[in-house]
């Protein structure tokens, strides 16, 4: 083979690296780090979009979220959204960020 076309291949790959590959890992670290560090008293969304309130986590990864009055659900950790989360009540984001730089 040509040796310009294994450098081209080998660019090839490392700019679909660069591109795709490495930011879809960084999400995944980033909403996995935000599933772990939910707590109790946090307003989040869910993937299906459903909005509430964490009334309190268990060890197995699971939670319960207060969607209204006296309403509430068992979801998984993993079923909350991050993005959403973040969209929905940005001001608690900023307060958690504030902390963490202090």
């Amino acid at each position: 083979m040509d040796p310009i076309i294994i450098v081209f291949y080998g660019a090839l790959l490392v700019v679909i690296w660069f591109f795709f590959i490495r930011p879809q890992a960084k999400k995944a670290k980033e909403q996995a780090a935000f599933v772990v560090a939910i707590d109790k008293g946090a307003r989040v969304v869910t993937t299906g979009g459903i909005h509430g309130k964490i009334i309190k986590t268990d060890e197995n990864g699971s939670v319960l979220l207060e969607i209204d009055n006296n309403v509430k659900i068992r979801i998984e950790k993993s079923a909350i959204s991050m993005e959403m989360t973040q969209q929905a009540y940005p001001t608690e984001k900023k307060a958690e960020l504030a902390e963490e730089k202090k």
